[in-house]
């Protein structure tokens, strides 16, 4: 055998020995690698906390008069002369308001004046004829019925005098009303008195927000009305103008047949120097108390679909968990906090914040806040 058959054998071999070693390899079993899922998110975890939450209903409604004032002509016939009083401006009791004209008053006066003179002085002449007739009367010279008559014409010029004092006690009533008045302190909300205008008995002058006191007028419903007394404090907000605490005054005594809602009555000390106009809307919200409630912060909610979620850890290895989507019920807000009237209870373990990233069933790492 020839060195080149003998080299050529040996490649050969060297070439066989190298596929099977090959062929060897692809015949062992593959190792298969478990990879363990990626977390979602890094979270931190909270508890729901039992705490102290105060109890509020809310209502809208309208500020209010407390009382208005309706100042009307208590006599006809007479021109304005003078109009003392705008709208805004602040009266006091018996300030006078307006002026009608008052000759015609004083004309009638000084006629009703000497009216009762005449009937004073026919009285007195009447009485003097009435005590001689009952002097003469027993003497004869006067027969009983002339006494009668005489006697009758005293009490005739009496009611005569009684009837010019209640003339002149008109006129001087009449001469007052020329003058019209505040009938209690307040402010002039409108004016309808115009000068030189001839007024007609019991047409509108002025109208008066009486003390400048407000109120808030609430509309609540039948059930809302139940959990409402007098005295209640009531914090009233007129957006974009002011705030202030208010007292519950009254409440309805009706509800109102169609909508089945009443009004409740709010008193505002000092509104008008915190910006508040009669007219304004206004929110109401009532303090009911205190109660305790498991409490979680916003940061933890997730709003879908119109529904508030929580995302609850489940067991726990090492520093992974997975996580369940829980449907809560919110109630009272506070600060950042709400309320959570179901879904949960006070043990439960809660993702703190990034529940919008989460989905039912991820993986998420925990750390340490």
């Amino acid at each position: 055998m020839t060195k080149g058959k003998i080299g050529a054998l040996l490649t050969a071999l060297i070439v066989l020995l190298g596929f099977g070693i090959i062929a060897g390899r692809s015949n062992k079993p593959a190792v298969d690698h478990v990879f363990a899922p990626k977390p979602a998110l890094n979270i931190t975890v909270i508890q729901p906390v039992l705490r102290d939450i105060p109890k509020t209903l809310t209502a809208n409604g309208s500020i209010a008069a407390w009382q208005e004032a309706i100042i009307g002509s208590e006599i006809s016939d007479l021109r304005l002369i003078e109009v003392n009083a705008q709208v805004g401006e602040t009266v006091k009791k018996g300030q006078v308001l307006a002026v009608f004209s008052d000759e015609s008053v004083l004309a009638d006066v000084a006629q009703s004046r000497a009216a009762l003179a005449e009937a004073e002085a026919n009285l007195a002449d009447a009485r003097d004829n009435a005590e001689r007739a009952k002097h003469i009367s027993a003497s004869g010279a006067l027969s009983s019925q002339q006494v009668n008559q005489y006697l009758t014409g005293e009490k005739t010029a009496k009611a005569k005098v009684q009837s010019a004092k209640a003339q002149l006690d008109s006129q001087m009533l009449r001469l007052k009303y020329t003058r019209i008045l505040a009938s209690d302190d307040g402010v002039i909300s409108s004016r309808s008195a115009t000068l030189g205008a001839v007024a007609t008995k019991g047409q509108e002058l002025y109208r008066m927000i009486r003390k400048n006191r407000l109120e808030w007028r609430g509309e609540v419903t039948a059930a809302e009305m139940a959990k409402l007394k007098s005295g209640i404090t009531v914090n009233v907000d007129v957006p974009n103008v002011g705030s202030i605490k208010g007292k519950l005054r009254a409440l309805a005594p009706t509800l109102d047949e169609k909508s089945r809602n009443g009004l409740v009555y709010v008193d505002l000390p000092e509104a008008t120097q915190h910006g508040l106009r009669s007219g304004m809307f206004a929110n109401g919200e009532f303090q009911l108390g205190m109660n305790a409630g498991l409490t979680i912060p916003q940061t933890a909610l997730s709003l879908r679909e119109g529904f508030s979620y929580v995302f609850k850890l489940g067991e726990q290895n090492g520093e992974i968990a997975k996580v369940s989507q829980v449907k809560v019920q919110l109630g009272q807000r506070t600060d950042d906090s709400f309320e959570i009237l179901s879904g949960l209870k006070p043990d439960d373990r809660l993702v703190a914040s990034g529940a919008s990233f989460l989905a039912d069933g991820d993986t998420v790492r925990v750390v340490q806040p």
